[in-house]
């Protein structure tokens, strides 16, 4: 009798965890129309001892794109979205020419970011572990290109995102923490401002 007990107690909790599956990701991110907070970004490079750490703050917009506000080592702004990727200089938000790659690597942040997962399909096997609560999300490239410059990429969270991990094929990474992300309603008339520019 206990055994059978346990063995039903076990297959009530695999069929809990498979309850959570990308579309209820998808929604559970794609629910915020804003997403705002801190940002930690750590290059770990094999030839350094210390990680490169810079850090700022994010403005994520379902509607509009994405903000990265750079704080240190340097200030820079940029603009990120389905054209790919801008900076603010003095006379405005400026494309950024000839980043092919750069601009494929924002539009995949952009969709991790707002759980886009049938986009993300395309290009990677998606592997989902875990509950709403506490979940993570691995990307292994699936297109020749992409399989010459990841090896993995990691995404965990709860609610929203909070952790990145992108594992590059010469053994360097980067981790990128989002720890005190907060959902929002709305931007701000300054965030919207930047959008607009």
């Amino acid at each position: 009798m206990i055994r059978r007990l346990l063995l039903a107690a076990l297959l009530l909790a695999a069929s809990a965890a498979q309850a959570f599956d990308l579309e209820q990701l998808g929604a559970q991110l794609a629910h915020p129309a804003v997403v705002r907070g801190p940002f930690v970004q750590e290059k770990h490079l094999r030839a350094l001892a210390q990680p490169l750490t810079s850090r700022g703050q994010f403005v994520l917009s379902r509607e509009q794109g994405l903000l990265w506000q750079l704080s240190s080592p340097l200030q820079l702004d940029y603009r990120i979205d389905e054209q790919g990727i801008a900076r603010r200089s003095a006379e405005g938000w400026q494309a950024q020419p000839g980043q092919n790659m750069a601009a494929q690597q924002s539009r995949l942040f952009l969709a991790v970011l707002r759980g886009e997962h049938s986009g993300l399909a395309r290009d990677f096997e998606l592997q989902l572990e875990g509950s709403a609560e506490a979940w993570t999300l691995t990307l292994t490239p699936r297109s020749l290109l992409l399989q010459q410059i990841f090896t993995a990429i990691h995404v965990q969270g709860s609610a929203l995102v909070e952790r990145i991990e992108l594992v590059e094929t010469q053994g360097d990474r980067t981790l990128l923490r989002l720890p005190q992300s907060q959902a929002g309603a709305a931007l701000d008339e300054q965030e919207r401002h930047a959008f607009a520019d």
